[in-house]
């Protein structure tokens, strides 16, 4: 039986799905509370970048469709299996699979305090949360599809409600009069680029589904671009609502923001209605974090950056081993109470130091692909090329430079990610030398690489 397809709609649905997560909306408040309503102008720089790291996912989609593995497939045809490791294999999945857990503790401290009544620890409703999700998920792309339609379509127009209330101040709760405006010095605002980065990250996990889309050619950078705006407006008419009904001084003191907007806005409703964007935002993110990276790790498996296991299916075509393994670590790290630590912001915002590296080196193969292979078909094309991967690349690591707008919380982010990379760097030279039996910086062909997602090949190459 064929296997059911899915429309723009879905696409659009799991580029949102990792976008707009519950520590997003963490970081609105945060940013709005500094400078008020000019947030929004760091914002749109944010992601008129994350739109060119779409543009640049986009082209090596077009040059190498169908691909599970996404971005690691393409870093090794671009720069080769050791950068592939380091940013790819450690950093991006284990940055994943952290703010995942970070999701569902925000998920449960926020329902823990709402119905503090019931005694019921915040652990219990991640580990719920998350069995529920890691069973949806083993039943196949179409069961996780139905789920993130849904939420993440209901996630978004309930932000955009609740935001356009606040703009038009039509809410029943007291309208506050204070300046919107807390600082208008360039320096001030783009010194949160940072930080509002972080609000756009994750539209390229429409990549490793990219096998089960209609007309991917054209609905995976559509989607992908659609993604990105929808949640720049819907965060953007946000800021203007807490501007009218939150005091700002509330907002920055305050570990939930939206669930203090919803209630000043409607009162006891509004509480509830953002504890239901709380359900719905860490459902949409951590649905889309279990199912593509157990795409991506049974991609990765295929080109030997990961143990064969991985690339293990059920019945309804799902990577379990990758689903069962992502869902389980991150409920063990609720479990253990690390996601409720002080230093889990640390550590997200360290695990986004990878996620950039991993856009800096994307925009890399765009360049690199062009011009070792500047005839090969493609059916996107970056606008503009060089230029904008230029652009990407200064852009990425201008928001490197501005992780943390505190200097000795930054320093120890970039000494973190130094040991990291170490770390990782002598894990994948002996494992490209010694498993993969590879040249560290050689670069595979790309019709090998696109081989590598075949069974055949598998089966043949042991």
């Amino acid at each position: 039986m064929e296997e059911k397809k899915l429309g723009l709609g879905s696409t659009v649905a799991t580029g949102v799905g990792l976008i707009v997560a519950t520590s997003c909306l963490l970081s609105l408040g945060v940013g709005a509370s500094t400078v008020g309503i000019p947030f929004i102008i760091a914002m749109f720089v944010c992601c008129m970048l994350n739109l060119i790291t779409a543009f640049s996912v986009s082209e090596l989609n077009a040059m190498m469709p169908n691909l599970t593995g996404g971005l690691a497939q393409y870093s090794l045809a671009g720069v080769g299996p050791f950068l592939t490791i380091i940013v790819m294999v450690g950093g991006y999945l284990v940055c994943n699979t952290i703010c995942g857990s970070a999701e569902c503790a925000m998920f449960g401290n926020t329902l823990s305090t709402v119905f503090a009544g019931a005694g019921i620890p915040s652990q219990v409703y991640c580990t719920v949360l998350l069995v529920v999700l890691i069973l949806a998920n083993l039943n196949g792309i179409d069961m996780f599809a139905k789920i993130q339609d849904f939420v993440a379509y209901a996630l978004v127009a309930s932000l955009l409600i609740m935001g356009l209330i606040g703009c038009f101040e039509w809410g029943n709760g007291q309208v506050v009069h204070q300046s919107t405006v807390i600082s208008g010095n360039p320096k001030d605002i783009f010194s949160l680029c940072g930080l509002a980065f972080f609000l756009f990250l994750g539209c390229e996990y429409v990549v490793p589904i990219s096998k089960q889309v209609k007309n991917a050619r054209r609905n995976v950078p559509l989607g992908m671009v659609l993604s990105l705006l929808l949640v720049f407006l819907m965060q953007a008419v946000m800021v203007i609502g807490f501007s009218h009904y939150t005091p700002w001084e509330a907002l920055a003191q305050s570990s939930t923001p939206h669930v203090l907007y919803g209630s000043l806005l409607l009162g006891k409703a509004g509480t509830i209605w953002m504890v239901l964007v709380s359900v719905l935002a860490v459902t949409s993110t951590v649905n889309t974090a279990i199912a593509s990276l157990g795409l991506i790790m049974s991609g990765m498996a295929k080109i030997k950056l990961l143990p064969s296991v991985f690339m293990k299916t059920n019945k309804k075509g799902a990577p379990y081993v990758g689903i069962l393994s992502i869902g389980g670590i991150m409920i063990l790290i609720n479990l253990t109470g690390l996601s409720t630590t002080d230093e889990l912001s640390f550590l997200i915002l360290t695990g986004c130091v990878f996620w950039m590296m991993a856009y800096i080196i994307s925009h890399l193969n765009v360049l690199i692909l062009r011009r070792r292979l500047p005839k090969a078909p493609r059916t996107f094309r970056v606008p503009l090329s060089p230029v904008l991967p230029m652009i990407g690349i200064v852009g990425t690591v201008w928001m490197l430079y501005n992780i943390d707008s505190n200097l000795d919380v930054k320093l120890r982010i970039y000494k973190l990610s130094i040991g990291i990379f170490l770390l990782l760097a002598v894990y994948g030279a002996i494992w490209i030398k010694k498993v993969m039996k590879r040249p560290l910086f050689k670069p595979f062909q790309i019709k090998e690489v696109m081989a590598m997602e075949h069974e055949l090949y598998q089966k043949y190459h042991k």
